[in-house]
């Protein structure tokens, strides 16, 4: 008989604790080589493929596509080889604590995610011997032994502990007033997860009670109940959840708009001579450059003239810390929702590398190949929003960032040139910047050296 090993969700780095299945890529009983990728998953990060550390046959896959499952949680299972000399039943091995990560024995890589990077030689690994055999083909989906919409379940259950791995779980049915251990998990041996909290709410909303009104099984100190600022009726319309992709964005902004005191500044400028500047640099041939490339490269010259503004404040220590390298994001609207790619080392790029770099990003942006390492560490901003067909905005700082640029759409205008009255192609700059890290002054500076660019292309040559 052959040894069945168990692949957990491994860590995926970030901070991430849960993630979506997306897509299977395998299905019971196909043979499966080391590293292969078996199932596509969405974080709040990006979409990535998990490739599985052992080579063999699936002998079971946990949980649905569209179910959300716990950094930790059970995969697949896989038979490989065959069990140890002198052992009577089968051995599953499981990863060690502090190596969750890296997911192989003998038969394994070592490997965790594809695009990732991992540890040379794979953690060590314990073995165990399981209560119970290990599962031989694929599980029906868990039928709950009481409806999830918070009946009581009996006393034996409500003195167990709770079910529970992921903090995010704990926290949604607290601040909803919800008594997990009136919940019956959907998840690989009972485990509660956000769909069954998220059903319960549900299922309370529609019965037209709240679940805070439930009586405690126990004399226990009740948590403070969440008022809701949600509509009276609170049965109709349409409920989203916010996970993923927007759940991601809807934390981080709101984390932003706690902790950083920002303020915004804005300038109309000419941009009449910057799109004369491209049209020429594009009619010598070679790949095209791009409007974005071109304030781009404004953008790393002005943070070099005010570095004040790639920055970020510690809170902890009380510090500003100024870097000396521009990690230049740019916001980037998919079918997925906002991302913010980053372009790496920015100052070090002319405006022709940053132009491939751009379309290197936005093309992995669009077909959702996105890894975290180009999802995070920007230290800098650039936000095109003009896109949009709009003239101007006040964004959001990206959290922990000092500053944002962006930038309204371009069109023709009233202006006075020369002296005289004339059509020019006039765009909208705006600067919102974190009022920790420097004043008025030094704000103004930056966006008046990056419209005088704009205006005046041949301002950058002094720099060049």
């Amino acid at each position: 008989m052959a040894q069945v090993l168990e692949f957990k969700l491994p860590d995926l780095g970030e901070g991430l604790t849960e993630a979506e299945i997306v897509r299977w890529l395998v299905e019971v009983g196909d043979v499966v080589a080391v590293d292969q990728p078996v199932v596509e998953v969405e974080t709040a990060k990006a979409m990535v493929e998990v490739p599985c550390p052992y080579g063999g046959v699936v002998t079971a896959r946990f949980g649905e596509e569209g179910m959300e499952l716990p950094v930790g949680a059970p995969l697949i299972t896989v038979a490989v080889g065959a069990p140890a000399s002198g052992s009577s039943m089968e051995a599953v091995e499981v990863p060690d604590p502090q190596g969750a990560t890296a997911a192989a024995s003998s038969q394994g890589s070592g490997n965790v995610l594809v695009g990732y990077g991992t540890s040379e030689a794979p953690a060590r690994r314990r073995r165990v011997r399981p209560d119970r055999p290990a599962p031989t083909s694929m599980p029906p989906a868990p039928a709950p032994a009481e409806p999830r919409d918070g009946r009581a379940r009996t006393a034996e259950q409500a003195d167990g502990p709770v079910a529970v791995i992921s903090p995010l779980v704990r926290r949604l049915a607290r601040e909803n007033g919800l008594d997990l251990r009136e919940l019956t998990g959907s998840g690989p041996d009972g485990l509660i997860l956000r769909a069954d909290v998220e059903y319960a709410l549900r299922a309370a909303a529609v019965q037209g009670r709240t679940t805070t009104a439930a009586p405690a099984p126990h004399p226990r100190v009740a948590a403070q109940p969440t008022v809701s600022t949600a509509p009276a009726a609170v049965s109709a319309g349409t409920r989203v959840p916010l996970k993923g992709v927007r759940g991601a964005v809807a934390d981080k902004l709101s984390r932003s708009r706690r902790e950083i005191p920002d303020a915004t500044c804005w300038v109309d400028a000419d941009a009449t001579e910057l799109m004369r500047a491209r049209t020429a640099m594009n009619a010598a041939g070679g790949p095209k450059i791009s409007l974005l490339a071109l304030l781009a490269r404004i953008c790393t010259a002005a943070l070099a003239r005010f570095p004040e503004l790639n920055s970020f404040v510690d809170q902890e220590a009380r510090e500003i810390v100024r870097l000396d390298h521009v990690h230049l994001g740019f916001a980037a609207q998919t079918e997925r929702g906002l991302v913010v790619p980053v372009v790496r080392d920015a100052q070090a790029r002319d405006t022709e590398g940053l132009n491939a770099e751009f379309a290197r990003l936005t093309e992995s942006a669009r077909t959702g190949t996105l890894t975290p390492g180009d999802l995070t560490g920007g230290t800098f901003t650039l936000n095109n929003y003009g896109v949009f067909g709009v003239d101007g905005s006040t964004p959001i700082i990206n959290h922990p960032e000092a500053a944002m640029l962006g930038v309204g759409r371009i069109i023709p205008k009233p202006w006075v040139h020369g002296g005289e009255l004339a059509v020019r192609q006039v765009v909208q700059l705006s600067l919102t910047f974190d009022h920790r890290v420097c004043d008025g002054g030094t704000a103004g500076g930056f966006l008046r050296y990056v419209a005088d660019c704009v205006e005046q292309p041949a301002v950058l040559l002094r720099t060049l």
